[in-house]
């Protein structure tokens, strides 16, 4: 789920030690000068020694990426992210950085990195973690980017990833796919090896979620869900199912995503070559207000818009049911209790409806409404 949404103060964890590969080998690859906060630096380095299981790789280097992250209120994170991003062996990519109006360091630190490939688009307003990857992504494509990531600043990965991601997408002839992610405080627990949608509970859900990492999910796959936490996208997927509804404005806006992309037709494939730590729910918080709200309103707007009506008689009784259960009859929360009926119910308006923006992304906004630079 993306994190750029809302800011809240998150302990700082110590950096955890570098994922483990299942097999290296050193190669050469080509330097790129930057200039960043703590002066010159080549990326990626030469003579690195990485993961890669593709001696194909090479066959990628041409392809022009659009890495697109959305960011509010995310300066405790956004250096380790661009760390990350800018020690990539695959180096033919623009970053499109979206702030959503942050008020602290965000942009400061951002401006403290010289390197050509970012690109920073200032929101006047906070228009959410959708609309702000819709931005991105219409930005990519117009600049001629055949490929897009959309992935979370809250996280952290090596060198590799980009290529494993790449590799993924041509060997398994695929038009989407998703890496291993694990947990940032805890680097051998899974939090998403790709996902499915839950006949019992009326939304997505995640294989191996909270498993301690023992291989079990080294095996890539089709699968019909992955979040957009870090998601490899070709363009022309865009083309066949539009862009993320920024109805949901936060959380399950990528449930709804790969649903309509299975309805198309989309091909998803997870592949466990490419690894990433995620730091979850950083910026929003797990038990937040934030997070209740949205999560419970955003799978009803999801079950009134993508299921049919059978379903749907199913689901929103028993979401209800969960809501009592979890709020009065186990923890006797009764102020979280009626913030989640009010989320539940204005889901049901919200999908009743057909959402505000008739459950599409929103048309291109004008140049007035954001800043690029």
């Amino acid at each position: 789920m993306l994190q750029a949404c809302y800011g809240v103060a998150m302990q700082q964890v110590a950096r955890p030690p570098r994922l483990l590969p299942n097999k290296v080998r050193t190669i050469k690859v080509g330097c790129l000068n930057a200039l960043g906060p703590e002066g010159p630096y080549q990326v990626p380095m030469q003579h690195k020694t990485l993961e890669i299981r593709d001696d194909n790789s090479s066959m990628d280097s041409h392809v022009l990426i659009g890495v697109v992250t959305v960011t509010f209120n995310s300066a405790f994170v956004i250096r380790s992210f661009l760390d990350s991003l800018l020690k990539q062996i695959h180096t033919n990519f623009i970053l499109y950085v979206i702030d959503n109006a942050s008020s602290d360091a965000t942009l400061k630190s951002l401006a403290e990195y010289h390197d050509p490939r970012i690109v920073i688009v200032r929101n006047s307003t906070n228009v959410g973690a959708a609309e702000g990857n819709n931005i991105g992504i219409r930005a990519a494509v117009k600049d001629g980017c055949t490929r897009v990531l959309l992935i979370n600043n809250d996280t952290e990965f090596d060198g590799d990833l980009i290529v494993q991601l790449q590799a993924g997408l041509r060997r398994h002839q695929s038009d989407m796919v998703v890496p291993k992610i694990g947990y940032f405080d805890e680097p051998d627990k899974i939090w998403c090896a790709g996902g499915y949608f839950s006949r019992l509970r009326g939304t997505s859900r995640h294989f191996g979620m909270d498993r301690k990492d023992i291989g079990q999910f080294d095996h890539p796959r089709a699968i019909d869900y992955g979040p957009t936490t870090c998601m490899l996208i070709k363009k022309e997927v865009f083309a066949r199912v539009g862009l993320l509804d920024v109805d949901y404005f936060a959380y399950l806006e990528d449930t709804d995503f790969c649903y309509r992309a299975r309805q198309a037709g989309i091909k998803l494939f997870y592949v466990p070559s490419a690894r990433l730590l995620h730091k979850v729910s950083s910026l929003t918080g797990r038990d937040s207000d934030f997070t209740t709200w949205y999560c419970i309103r955003n799978h009803v707007y999801h079950v009134l818009k993508n299921l049919p009506g059978w379903q749907r008689l199913v689901y929103l009784p028993a979401l209800q049911l969960h809501l009592v259960t979890k709020f009065i009859l186990l923890s006797r929360k009764m102020n979280a209790f009626w913030l989640a009926e009010k989320a539940f119910w204005e889901g049901v308006s919200l999908g009743s409806s057909g959402g505000r923006n008739g459950g599409k992304s929103s048309p291109n906004r004008s140049p007035s409404a954001n800043h690029r630079s």
